[in-house]
């Protein structure tokens, strides 16, 4: 079997929510043994609270905290080892942790690692070619901003996206499910393979500061210029364009069913015409050219809402595109899991969890590229809170069993978080959430993914 990319990379996952613990993910695919620390009292919130959201068939299960999908998904394939690192001995573990890897990735704000003596410049004391990367919402360290805690949903309105997105004369809008997070992912991934090859060359580490406010101002890069160009502030226009009309989603027939059209040009002007049977908008002086369809825009919008809503989103896909008009339909999750074309491609994948866990065989979404001589695959579910605890510290770092039991009773390391022992599980956010009730799914899900 060829080699994986990772194979042999050994990355400490000092990390929570989306950002890093998705792009940690990815990499055990590639090949990296990746560690998922925690503190026994502080475990990743994407575990979630004790109800059934989110976990397999809404059953909790007797270990709620190990089976959220949404924390399998991004943490799978990874070990985990549980260390409360406000204990100066959970410290002391993790730094001899380091000096037998090769990347540490955290995304406490600035102020915690350097506190804890655990920040790039203490750590390559440790261990000289170590690799770093610190995601914080800000920057580490310059600029006002940089002490200031961050999350995906906060920073769209800091960079500037939640300004542009939404609808004309309607309030800022935020864009999707953490946005920001994602971009982060993949800039880290890449940010990392790049530390890589440096480090190959000249055996060097070296510390990378990833700041996702600037990966949200890169991404409204047009909207900058223009302001400093033409001192022109950009504009919330929904799902209208500045020059294609009639551009938008449309209401197709069936339950909250939608379709996109976007017209560029006079030749697919012509063929919408045609393929909705209105060919005397050809001759209306209304839509003459570009610049009229987009005045009388909302004239338009409804006459295509009436054509639209009379057919399925897919019906409305074919009739177009074979007219060559742009169109396509708008999926729901059901839609995108069901995707011949993701499926073809490998982007989705089915796989089975180990007995004890208890959670069978579950669809986790891939990568969005292939490598054409190392196939990959999503190795395995997220670990069970603590599972590698005895495995890194007796096998890897040599602590006796004595020791393991009294950090254990410390309350160092565990295997069932700290709230779940106190019987607070349900306190603040996770009881607000179980107030919500279970999630909704299809009962008929299994059959139609074929597991």
């Amino acid at each position: 079997m060829a080699r994986l990319p990772l194979e042999g990379v050994r990355i400490i996952d000092s990390t929570y929510v989306v950002a890093m613990p998705y792009a940690c993910g990815i990499m055990t695919d590639l090949g990296a043994e990746v560690i998922k620390i925690e503190g026994p009292s502080h475990v990743d919130n994407t575990r979630g609270p004790a109800d059934t959201s989110g976990r397999p068939d809404n059953e909790p299960g007797n270990d709620h905290w190990n089976r959220a999908m949404g924390f399998n998904e991004m943490n799978r394939g990874k070990r985990s080892l549980t260390l409360d690192l406000r204990q100066p001995e959970g410290r002391e573990l993790f730094t001899d942790l380091v000096k037998v890897s090769d990347i540490v990735v955290e995304n406490f704000t600035p102020r915690v690692m350097r506190r804890w003596e655990l920040d790039y410049p203490n750590l390559k004391k440790i261990k000289p070619d170590i690799i770093m990367l610190s995601n914080t919402g800000y920057g580490y360290s310059d600029g006002p901003y940089s002490s200031y805690p961050g999350q995906a949903t906060t920073l769209e309105g800091t960079h500037g996206l939640t300004a542009i997105t939404g609808y004309r004369g309607d309030i800022p809008s935020k864009a999707g499910r953490s946005y920001v997070d994602f971009l982060a992912a993949w800039f880290g991934l890449f940010a990392i393979a790049s530390a890589l090859h440096y480090r190959n060359e000249t055996g060097n580490g070296q510390w990378i500061d990833l700041a996702m406010y600037q990966l949200g101002v890169y991404f409204t890069s047009e909207y900058i210029m223009d302001w400093t160009a033409n001192k022109r502030i950009g504009q919330r226009i929904a799902n209208r364009h500045k020059s294609r009309a009639p551009q938008g989603c449309y209401p197709c027939a069936g339950d909250d069913q939608w379709c996109v059209i976007s017209v560029g040009d006079d030749q697919e002007w012509t063929a919408l015409c045609r393929a909705l049977d209105k060919s005397d908008w050809l001759n209306d002086a209304r839509f003459g050219d570009a610049l009229n369809r987009h005045i009388f825009h909302d004239d338009l919008d409804k006459e295509i809402t009436d054509w639209t809503s009379r057919h399925t989103k897919y019906q409305v896909m074919e009739i177009l595109q074979a007219s060559g008009v742009p169109a396509g339909p708008v999926f729901d999750f059901k839609d995108a899991s069901l995707s011949p074309q993701s499926w073809s491609r490998g982007f989705l994948e089915k796989v089975t969890s180990q007995p004890d866990r208890g959670m069978g065989t579950r669809m986790f979404i891939g990568r969005p590229y292939q490598l054409s001589k190392t196939p990959l695959r999503v190795r395995d579910f997220a670990p069970a809170l603590g599972e590698g605890n005895n495995y890194f510290l007796r096998d890897i770092l040599g602590v006796g069993e004595d020791r393991i039991e009294r950090l254990e009773q410390q309350d160092v390391i565990h295997t069932i978080p700290t709230l779940v022992r106190d019987g607070r599980v349900n306190t603040g956010q996770g009881a607000r959430m179980a107030g919500l009730g279970p999630t909704w799914y299809d009962p008929d899900y299994k059959a139609n993914l074929g597991i």
